[in-house]
């Protein structure tokens, strides 16, 4: 899209935040100038997206691979009926195109991996994680902690959610999180109000415009947590979260190589065809029984990252490190 404009154009636009002395005319040019990576057009991104179109952010990178579903509806108003069974993405393009045509949006209709994460992490300013997967989160921490580029990261399951400003100049999300829940749930397994998502989202998209225009006090290295039931928000500073170690880390598909072993975790119910041909299939509650020689890498699959972490810290008991993670996806 053409970003080109003319200045009274701009000063139309965008009056009402050039009149904030923390932004000005100054301000808008940070933001103008930014460029902006959302991984998720699902609840969270629907609302992070819009409201970073409508201030003027200058280049948003939007990551999604899935296609809208009726029941996406009432928590993700950037789609209508009519674009169910469309791309998130390509939709999300189409719609901000129309409601900022001076922003210049692009449109990645694929899984976010350990394979293309780097690209996408270089080219961003600020990385959003919009996306409610386990393996997302943590490939983008991986990212932006190697790149020094801060990742707004919420999630909201039920009536609970939390928004927090990680790497760049603060800890990682490892650091914060550096082992999965035993059991996580899901929109589709615990429910989740449309509102509550967007209150979270438009809380990512004020903390990205935050750090473009450097406000102080920084968000960087902050988490704010809401409860819904009770209408109560609260937060706290993770600043002095230490970095302990590399964890497991998700792996790309084309890094896998014969010499690995690789276990897929899910049973043939689930997924009749394994992740990779050679693979044992173990549950992971028997993952002790593995039999592998000693140094040799282990690639853990299944579906989201959640078993494999489970079965990754159980081997890593029996005193097996080498180990890798692989999100195979729906």
């Amino acid at each position: 899209m053409d970003r080109g404009h003319p200045g009274g154009a701009l000063m139309d636009r965008y009056a009402r935040q050039l009149a904030l002395p923390e932004v000005g005319p100054e301000g808008q040019k940070r933001l103008e100038g930014a460029t902006v990576l959302v991984v998720g057009a699902g609840g969270l991104g629907c609302a992070v997206l819009p409201y970073l179109c409508a201030a003027g952010v200058g280049r948003l990178i939007v990551v999604d691979h899935d296609v809208v579903d009726e029941s996406n509806l009432h928590r993700q108003p950037l789609y209508r009926m009519d674009d169910v069974g469309q791309r998130k993405a390509e939709v999300a393009w189409a719609t901000l195109a129309s409601l900022n045509p001076y922003v210049a949006v692009k449109a990645v209709s694929e899984r976010l991996t350990p394979a293309n994460a780097p690209a996408l992490v270089e080219a961003a300013d600020v990385i959003v994680d919009a996306a409610d997967s386990f393996a997302v989160t943590y490939i983008l921490s991986d990212e932006c902690a190697r790149l020094s580029k801060p990742l707004v990261s919420a999630s909201v399951i039920g009536l609970n959610g939390y928004a927090g400003v990680f790497c760049g100049n603060a800890p990682s999300y490892r650091a914060v999180f550096p082992d999965l829940p035993a059991q996580a749930g899901t929109c589709a397994t615990n429910g989740v109000l449309g509102t509550a998502v967007g209150v979270m989202g438009t809380l990512q998209a004020q903390m990205v415009l935050s750090l473009l225009l450097d406000l102080q006090p920084s968000v960087a290295g902050r988490m704010t947590t809401v409860d819904f039931r009770a209408l109560r928000f609260s937060g706290f500073s993770f600043l002095s979260a230490r970095e302990e170690g590399e964890g497991f880390r998700f792996i790309a598909r084309k890094d896998i190589t014969s010499s690995d072993v690789t276990v897929e975790l899910r049973g043939e119910e689930e997924a009749p065809v394994p992740a990779f041909e050679s693979s044992v299939r173990l549950a992971p509650d028997s993952i002790e029984s593995l039999q592998v020689e000693r140094g040799a890498r282990v690639i853990l699959c299944c579906r989201t990252g959640l078993r494999a972490w489970r079965a990754a810290t159980r081997l890593r008991a029996a005193g097996h490190h080498n180990v890798a993670l692989f999100a195979a996806g729906d």
